[in-house]
């Protein structure tokens, strides 16, 4: 087990009072030792909390009692989300991007997990091929819900074949039991042309509606393949494929809708922007909670926007009402700056895809002379034309071309923790930057705080 140490103490809480110090090693609560956060938010949740701590430096440990109301924080914050080893995915999928990374990129852009606490916690994708009897258990008696599930295929030679792992043609029956005991469970299919789509998609589709009706929704996500990729059978979608996926996603939420009353499948917005047309709106979904894998994400942004509304920006799962629990991975905090603003246009740096969405948007909105500058992802390459995957790397050589006294901003999406995929950060770009949080909201606040000096050069 990994040593469990405390990232931060609020100071009006019950444990700001407490002798506790920011890297002070929790071994216990109430006698037990927790190992995940999950089960850390249970042990606090009462009332007079016992915590055996060990300050770095201190032979002895010690105890730490601390008084609290039943169902109050506690007031810590951990360093980690998981406290013993983390369970790795043992599959080898010929669409994993993982193995689509260059070498030489952050020693934890490499580690897969398959692990339904992190489902549960974050909204991270199970394909449930590591997940046991037990597990079930716990779900079931502690109620973790929702989890996410990655099914890409019902048939079970097809499913085995694309994991690479034998028990991909039997770990469905997982996600059965956890619809049958009440668990909300949400499903996407990474669909792959040639291999997974046409025929096979649409039989996965019935199988669904046949056979787990219960699931929350169903996402259809095309696979990225970067120029990285060694695998033969992976390529990017054509117009008329994303087209396809489209049509079917149409017929089979009437279906849905007759059989079970919820639209139930939903095509990313990248599907769209590959067949050439424009996403849905808002009105399309059943709800945008599942923005953050590319479902009506267009649709949340543009919402935020024009109404001024803030948008939820970390994502699916529940770590954010789990006291304690860090913002963990590509949830971590993003970091950034506030670059000098210039006296000349505002530019406003994006991925290819969503570049010519934004300045629909803004031109809509009466920000016409606000430019949008599409980054090519030349790191890459193939597919990949989200902001979430720029790099130091193509941005650096973007702002190369821009005039110097231009106010250049940036979406923060493409940071963990100050840092960009291929390790640069903001400080080894050629020149400063205002990086905004991701929504619609945040970037319209940052143009109207900026733009005014804009205006008057124009």
């Amino acid at each position: 087990m990994s040593k469990v140490r405390i990232a931060s103490i609020a100071l009006s809480s019950p444990a700001g009072g407490a002798d506790l110090c920011v890297g002070d090693e929790l071994l216990t609560i109430n006698g037990r030792a927790p190992t995940d956060i999950i089960e850390y938010q249970q042990l606090i949740d009462g009332a007079n909390v016992t915590l055996l701590v060990k300050r770095d430096g201190d032979l002895l440990e010690r105890k730490v009692v601390i008084d609290k109301e039943p169902g109050q924080p506690l007031g810590l914050a951990i360093d980690s989300a998981v406290f013993d080893r983390i369970r790795t995915c043992d599959n080898h999928c010929s669409f994993c991007f993982i193995y689509q990374l260059p070498k030489g990129m952050r020693r934890s852009l490499y580690v897969k997990d398959d692990d339904f606490r992190l489902s549960f916690l974050y909204g991270n994708y199970t394909t449930l091929t590591r997940f046991t009897e037990f597990d079930l258990e716990r779900v079931i008696e502690e109620g973790l819900s929702p989890l996410y599930v990655s099914v890409h295929t019902t048939d079970p030679e097809l499913r085995a074949s694309m994991l690479r792992n034998p028990r991909g043609a039997t770990s469905l029956r997982w996600l059965r039991e956890l619809l049958r005991a009440g668990i909300t469970v949400h499903v996407q299919v990474v669909v792959c042309p040639e291999v997974n789509d046409g025929d096979h998609l649409e039989q996965t589709m019935q199988d669904i509606l046949s056979q787990y009706p219960r699931v929350a929704s169903v996402a259809l996500v095309p696979v990225g393949v970067s120029d990285f990729s060694a695998e033969a059978t992976m390529r990017s979608h054509r117009a008329d494929e994303a087209r396809h996926v489209i049509d079917l996603v149409a017929r089979y939420r009437d279906l849905a809708r007759d059989l079970v009353g919820k639209a139930l499948f939903y095509a990313s917005d990248e599907f769209y922007l590959v067949a050439g047309t424009t996403p849905p709106g808002e009105e399309f979904y059943d709800s945008l909670d599942e923005a953050e894998n590319g479902i009506g994400m267009v649709a949340a942004f543009t919402k935020s926007f024009a109404e001024r509304l803030p948008m939820a920006t970390l994502g699916s799962g529940f770590f954010q009402s789990v006291d304690g629990a860090p913002a963990w991975g590509y949830r971590a905090v993003r970091g950034g700056g506030d670059g000098t603003d210039g006296d000349g246009r505002v530019v406003v740096l994006s991925g290819e895809y969503a570049a010519p969405l934004l300045r629909e948007m803004l031109d809509d909105h009466g920000f016409g002379d606000v430019e949008v500058v599409a980054v090519e992802n030349r790191y890459f390459g193939g597919n990949i034309k989200v902001a979430g995957l720029l790099t130091g790397f193509d941005i650096a050589r973007t702002l190369e071309t821009l005039p110097v006294d231009a106010t250049v901003l940036l979406p923060d999406v493409c940071l963990s923790e100050g840092r960009f995929l291929d390790g640069l950060g903001l400080e080894d770009l050629p020149r400063p930057v205002t990086t905004v949080t991701t929504t619609g909201n945040d970037l319209r606040e940052t143009l109207e705080r900026v733009r005014p000096r804009n205006l008057v050069s124009s």
